[in-house]
């Protein structure tokens, strides 16, 4: 007689072939069998997220958090569900209550940061980006947090924001594209022209580099 193990793991090996309705049947297979084994709920999931069939991984999450005390993670994974199918409320309520219990998970915070972001929340997108920097610093998480302030009109906690995702990695050309307007709309000319011309050097796509470099002759004419 089969068990739940075999059946998640014969879901996970049909996941990897690209077998996506068998591997949902096995998923399901294994469900019936423990209705409160979390991991099969991540798996099963998972394959609704690459079909792109929210509803259904909405639907499977909610049961599972029904299911599960304490399910944290299923909660995390509805939002990201939320988030995908726009539903922002939502995704904010199911972020909160995992950083009610789980106050340092940055993930979390990130997440919360990119809602806020979308619904133009931009100081509270700016407080949830600065919170994942308190336990991980990458450029991504300064160039999110370079955006909000962008976006909310603090320039310089932008550029300096911009500055440290290029500190993180040399070579991260969005930072030294947006440190190029900022400086042009700022009126920094000669700083304007040295990012534009770290981020051609990098590496662009040619009808890029052309307007870009464009853009550097007549900066260099004012």
């Amino acid at each position: 007689m089969k068990t739940v193990e075999d059946y998640n793991n014969k879901g996970i090996e049909c996941a990897e072939a690209g077998e996506l309705e068998k591997a949902i049947e096995h998923f399901l297979h294994a469900q019936e069998l423990d209705p409160k084994a979390a991991q099969v709920y991540i798996n099963l999931a998972e394959v609704y997220w690459r079909q792109r069939d929210f509803e259904s991984g909405i639907g499977l999450l909610s049961r599972g958090i029904d299911e599960i005390n304490d399910a944290l993670a299923l909660r995390h994974y509805l939002a990201r569900f939320y988030m995908e199918d726009a539903k922002l409320d939502l995704a904010i309520d199911e972020l909160e209550k995992v950083l009610d219990a789980q106050p340092e998970n940055f993930d979390a915070y990130y997440d919360l940061g990119k809602v806020h972001f979308e619904l133009g929340n931009w100081e509270l997108a700016a407080e949830n980006f600065e919170n994942v920097l308190e336990f991980k610093e990458n450029e991504w998480v300064y160039f999110a947090l370079a955006q909000a302030y962008e976006a909310n009109n603090e320039v310089d906690k932008a550029i300096g924001n911009y500055l440290k995702a290029i500190a993180q990695n040399e070579g991260f050309k969005p930072a030294y594209k947006k440190l190029g307007i900022l400086f042009l709309a700022r009126g920094d000319h000669s700083d304007a022209v040295e990012y534009f011309e770290d981020y051609i050097k990098l590496g662009v796509p040619d009808d890029e580099a052309a307007q870009v470099n464009g853009l550097i002759e007549r900066i260099k004419k004012l």
